[in-house]
């Protein structure tokens, strides 16, 4: 099996321990390997699959939050209503689309521009910056309360009430046993969400507290009831934004 991953800290529990090579990327990237057939599965971006509902979806696992997810966050120095733009991270589509309709329904005119310094350098005073993943984690770290943080996952919850889900394991339709690949992805989270502890040691770069506080508070790794019912949340209102085709989109779980 062909296996790619996003290279980020909040899907190390979904991958570590995994029994054979995995490419790392981000997740834009990996999208576009997987739609090129250069990879059998992979860890990538929700909006991937929504836009390009081809793959079958491993059952029971995503990355997903129910509230606050401190690595999903729009920097800025201003109230949201004085954003003149909004600097892209173009490494998430999902972010980039949630952060789309979030703008939207609260009725924000900002323009979307791409982002082209240093993501951990300070944004321009007339803007407002969406980091996600590690960027993100990195930039609050070395900033802290210089600036403000509008958190999407945050924002979803009390918009929606539902969680939302920012990444899938997606399979390529023509892989033979999907099922039992499935099985194993599920078998690799279990195991490390029920040795949490030397997960986090095994996060020599991060701050242990915080890397537990993280994987338990923040961020959530199952693919239940409540998180479809957020993506179909999601798709519509990618609908809705002309982002996706009109189609409802059907789940075919691995």
């Amino acid at each position: 099996m062909r296996i790619g991953c996003v290279k980020y800290l909040n899907a190390r529990p979904l991958i570590a321990g995994w029994p054979g090579p995995v490419v790392l990327d981000h997740p834009a990237a990996l999208c576009r390997r997987l739609a090129a057939g250069e990879l059998d599965a992979a860890l990538v971006s929700s909006f991937e699959f929504l836009r390009n509902p081809i793959y079958r979806v491993v059952d029971g696992v995503s990355i997903a939050s129910d509230g606050t997810v401190y690595s999903v966050i729009v920097v800025h120095r201003h109230d949201a209503s004085v954003w003149p733009e909004v600097e892209l991270d173009p490494a998430s589509e999902t972010s980039v689309a949630l952060l789309r309709h979030l703008l939207f329904m609260a009725g924000k005119r900002s323009t979307v521009v791409p982002m082209t310094d240093d993501p951990l350098s300070p944004p321009l005073p007339a803007r407002a910056r969406l980091l996600i993943g590690d960027q993100a984690i990195r930039f609050r770290k070395h900033f802290g309360e210089a600036y403000a943080y509008w958190d999407l996952g945050e924002a979803w919850k009390g918009l929606t009430n539902l969680p939302f889900v920012y990444a899938l394991w997606l399979v390529r339709p023509e892989v033979d046993q999907a099922g039992h690949l499935g099985e194993q992805l599920r078998s690799v989270r279990d195991s490390n969400l029920a040795n949490l502890a030397r997960l986090v040691d095994q996060q020599p770069k991060v701050d242990r507290e915080f890397c537990r506080r993280y994987y338990t508070e923040h961020l959530r790794f199952n693919f239940g009831d409540p998180e479809k019912q957020g993506l179909r949340e999601f798709a519509r209102a990618c609908r809705n934004l002309g982002l996706i085709s009109s189609q409802e989109v059907s789940l075919q779980l691995a």
